[in-house]
């Protein structure tokens, strides 16, 4: 028997329960059982999500197998199509998509459950051994990991497919045979259908010690992302620019830490941020740590870029990878102005008259300053060693021409107000 009760009894008190449906054997093993146990005990609401990829002519008709099946059960069913971007890998693209769906449609501190099983896991731990993955990626897959506004949650990781057939066939179920799973083109398959048998012949418990492998490798990066969260938690001071709203770390704090750590410690930061860089692209870090204290660096990662600026590392995502918007006029300076992929501003104080406008730096502006006389404001954000990637963005109050004040920058200003800049946020690069 099966008991998913013990096992899910921390999140009891979630506001509801949701089951990823495909229509396979695993998924629906799960939904059942869940719907099974509803009727036993009381239990969050449960409902279910089927993401339609629409990569083949027989997934169309799964969508009502899985309807079905949630009529029989009572369970509520959402259905969501989604479009896999193309790319090299047709699996990771629709893992993408459906992932990204799941994001969108789960609620706050909703439960999404998952049906892998405990050779879905040795069997991405195998795969991930071939592609040379590090201690992070040999943990294979988490029981548990923040999703969007919930949790994603695998409870079946200890029960082998043996089981969920067995079950399968006592209560009489039926499920989806994806015919994409028998082609061995792709990796997975691959190694469950060629690997995999031979391996079971000469150790029959090769997918129960692989997966015990991988909880203890996963054991092993739990001390090592306790020993990253103690040295960022050095790392993390207060910067001089923090109304810039982004997330950043000493530089010289990290530079203290040996190689392997800072890799450590940055590995735990970033993981939250981006999908993580394989061991060839670190050389861009070390790159960015390096270069000359008078140059520009950046890393390019995947959802993002880590600038170095001003001492520290930055993390810059979402509208600060969109080139700020050009000239827009201030209509009611009582107002907050909302900027192109920029943030807002405001006014405070004794507000200048005149037609006003927000801009851009584009070379050669200058600003009169109080006991100081006309000067260029390149000099100026110099003097305010201000992050070289925040100038560009950084907005400008002109009147009829004339630059009247820089942004957050108090001294910055040729009267009796202040211009508020409410810089955008990188929370689209939060994963």
């Amino acid at each position: 028997m099966i008991d998913l009760h013990t096992k899910l009894s921390p999140w009891l008190t979630a506001p509801s329960w949701c089951i990823a449906l495909s229509g396979g054997l695993d998924s629906s093993v799960l939904l059942h059982l869940l719907a099974s146990l509803s009727r036993q005990q009381p239990l969050p609401p449960i409902r279910a999500i089927h993401i339609h990829h629409g990569l083949q002519a027989a997934a169309d008709a799964w969508p009502q197998h899985c309807q079905r099946l949630c009529d029989a059960l009572g369970v509520e069913l959402q259905i969501i199509r989604v479009k896999v971007a193309p790319g090299a890998s047709i699996e990771q693209g629709a893992r993408d998509a459906r992932y990204a769906a799941f994001v969108e449609a789960l609620r706050p501190d909703e439960i999404l459950m998952t049906g892998q099983h405990r050779e879905d896991q040795a069997e991405t731990m195998l795969f991930r051994l071939l592609r040379g993955a590090g201690l992070r990626g040999l943990g294979a897959m988490p029981g548990q990991r923040p999703l969007g506004q919930g949790l994603l949650v695998r409870p079946l990781l200890g029960v082998s497919r043996d089981e969920l057939q067995r079950y399968a066939k006592a209560q009489q179920l039926s499920w989806i045979e994806d015919p994409s799973n028998t082609d061995t083109q792709f990796s997975r398959n691959y190694l469950r259908h060629q690997v995999f048998p031979a391996l079971l012949q000469r150790w029959p418990q090769a997918a129960q010690n692989l997966a015990r492998s991988a909880e203890h490798l996963s054991e092993a990066q739990g001390l090592l992302d306790e020993l990253a969260h103690d040295d960022l938690a050095r790392a993390a001071t207060p910067a001089a620019f923090d109304w810039l709203g982004l997330d950043s770390l000493d530089l010289e704090v990290l530079r203290e830490l040996s190689p392997a750590r800072q890799r450590n410690a940055l590995q735990y930061w970033l993981a939250a941020r981006t999908r993580l860089p394989d061991s060839r692209h670190w050389a861009g870090w070390e790159a960015l740590r390096d270069a000359a204290s008078d140059g520009r660096p950046l890393w390019q990662l995947t959802d993002g870029q880590l600038h170095r600026a001003a001492g520290r590392i930055w993390w810059l995502a979402g509208d600060w990878l969109m080139p700020a918007g050009g000239r827009q006029v201030w209509a009611d300076p009582h107002k907050a102005l909302t900027l192109s992929h920029n943030g807002s501003v405001s006014l405070s104080g004794t507000l200048p008259q005149g037609p006003l406008h927000i801009a851009y730096r584009q070379g050669g502006e200058t600003l009169a300053i109080a006991g100081r006389g006309q000067r260029d404001l390149k000099r100026l954000l110099n003097e305010a060693q201000l992050p070289s990637f925040a100038r560009s963005r950084l907005p400008l109050l002109y009147c009829a021409g004339q630059l009247l004040a820089v942004a957050n920058l108090p001294g910055l200003s040729q009267g009796d107000w202040q211009l508020h800049w409410h810089a955008p946020t990188s929370e689209q690069g939060l994963r």
